[in-house]
């Protein structure tokens, strides 16, 4: 039994097959983030589902994709608390800009595949390999245009009252906007990227207003100039996007694209049925 896992910081993908590529089960869990949680928050998040926790001694394979593990002391953490639950399996730990590559892009042809999620990244694939200029270093000093840069943006603006009075009201109704729940929230909570990232959802709804417009124009224009512009021929090749933000104002992002002579390729929400498919295809 092989357990492929796609992992973000707010939700977590399992689906597990057999050798002939029969799905034996599918599930999910919230994000299992390394950057942001401990080892006992991850493996209590892992055991308490009931799927994983009973087919754990089954599993043969281990793949696993995840926000948070691009560089080597998370990937670490993550498999040292893997080790303790699926004590039978071979465990393969990548960041999560591998499961993006491996679900949009074609064997042989260039192409850059940017994550716009909860968080954000930009990876180039030279048609055999992955080349990454830039590590994250997280949702505080990166990661624009994903659902937290929108969180920071929507609740910095609403404090420094640089938001229309009706956008405001509407934040107040939708959200608790005092500033010891949000202090509380991002200081002293688990997964403050990820309570960011739910005014994203605000965003995607109202992205109509003027106010709203102005702001999706500004994140996509920032995430291009700092990440998808590092590659000299990023307007020659396709450029594809996973994630949440990407997929629902994928009208927006492809206006920005085009104002910049560059050209949208795959938009998916998420990246687990192509994972599947390369995993098939490779077993």
């Amino acid at each position: 039994m092989r357990l492929i896992v796609d992992s973000g910081s707010t939700k977590t993908d399992w689906i597990c097959i057999n050798d002939k590529g029969e799905v034996l089960f599918d599930t999910q869990t919230k994000g299992l983030n390394p950057q942001v949680l401990t080892e006992q928050i991850i493996e209590e998040r892992v055991i308490n589902n009931f799927d994983l926790y009973q087919k754990r001694k089954k599993i043969s394979h281990l793949y696993f994709y995840g926000a948070g593990c691009g560089t080597e002391s998370p990937r670490k953490l993550i498999k040292k608390v893997f080790e303790r639950i699926f004590i039978n399996s071979l465990i393969d730990i990548k960041e999560d800009t591998y499961a993006a590559i491996y679900a949009t892009c074609e064997p042989g042809i260039k192409s850059i595949t940017s994550i716009l999620g909860t968080g954000s990244n930009c990876t180039y694939y030279d048609g055999k390999n992955i080349l990454q200029k830039v590590d994250s270093l997280g949702y505080v000093l990166m990661d624009d245009a994903s659902g937290n840069y929108f969180g920071r943006q929507l609740i910095r603006d609403y404090y420094f009252d640089k938001m229309p009075l009706s956008v405001q009201k509407s934040i107040s109704k939708s959200f608790d906007m005092q500033s010891n729940t949000i202090k509380d929230h991002i200081y002293k909570r688990p997964n403050p990227n990820t309570y960011l990232a739910k005014f994203g959802r605000f965003v995607i709804d109202n992205k109509e207003l003027p106010y709203f417009k102005k702001l999706i124009r500004k994140g996509f224009s920032l995430f291009i100039s700092n990440q998808i512009e590092q590659f000299s021929d990023c307007r020659e090749v396709p450029l594809h996007f996973i994630g949440s933000i990407g997929f629902y104002l994928k009208e927006e992002l492809a206006e920005v694209l085009e104002s910049k002579k560059m050209n949208i390729g795959k938009v998916l929400r998420k990246p687990i049925d192509g994972l599947v498919n390369y995993h098939l295809e490779n077993i």
